[in-house]
């Protein structure tokens, strides 16, 4: 556990638009002299192990759009991994080298599980696009955008929820403030429009819990 001297220690599981701005608010945003980002899992979106038709991946991109976390990452000297995460090799990267006081999520096309969701001190949260409509919301699974889209909402909000064995389910943290949908959004755009505040909004809710007082965070 972290003193209040010592960096935070952060782990990203992260791609896309999403995951570039998580990435780009702890490493520049308000937050960046007291966390350090240890390693950063990102989507290999040529591998059998991530379901492009269920995601993002499945709508038109660039090929600088599946590399943008990886090159943020490299370019500030930090480890990317980009295989699968419940396998013997990532456990050890996980458990031996990065050892994540906190783990955030923010578009990953793998499953997360116990061994890796169990472990971070302060938990390990996703970002989950829905609306405020209870939790767990009606809007869980992978592709969340195209169902508020085909639902015809005109806003979406950001949940920052604990990860745990079930598909976005885990207790909820937090709602973010309503981004307005305009019309003929795609499912892109939205990604691009909400992740912006889906970053700021983690970031916020991470410096809360920094604020706390030690002993209830241990």
């Amino acid at each position: 556990m972290t003193t209040p001297t010592e960096e935070l220690r952060i782990a990203v599981f992260g791609s896309f638009y999403r995951g570039f701005h998580v990435l780009s608010e702890l490493l520049k945003g308000p937050l960046a002299g007291r966390v350090k980002v240890v390693g950063v899992a990102t989507d290999d979106v040529g591998s059998g192990f991530v379901s492009r038709e269920r995601r993002v991946w499945a709508y038109p991109h660039t090929h600088d759009e599946e590399l943008m976390v990886e090159r943020l990452a490299a370019a500030h000297g930090i480890e990317t991994y980009k295989g699968r995460v419940k396998s013997p090799e990532f456990y050890r990267l996980y458990e031996e080298q990065w050892r994540p006081d906190i783990c955030i999520a923010a578009t990953f096309g793998q499953r997360i599980d116990a061994r890796l969701f169990e472990r971070p001190a302060l938990g390990f949260y996703n970002l989950h696009p829905c609306i405020d409509d209870g939790w767990p919301s009606h809007y869980a699974g992978p592709n969340p955008f195209q169902v508020l889209l085909d639902h015809g909402s005109d806003h979406v909000v950001i949940a920052m929820h604990e990860v745990d064995d079930g598909f976005d389910t885990g207790k909820l943290l937090a709602l973010s403030d309503k981004v307005y949908v305009p019309a003929g959004a795609t499912v892109v755009d939205l990604h691009k429009q909400t992740s912006p505040v889906a970053a700021r909004f983690f970031v916020d809710q991470l410096g809360k819990m920094l604020a706390m007082p030690h002993s209830a965070v241990a």
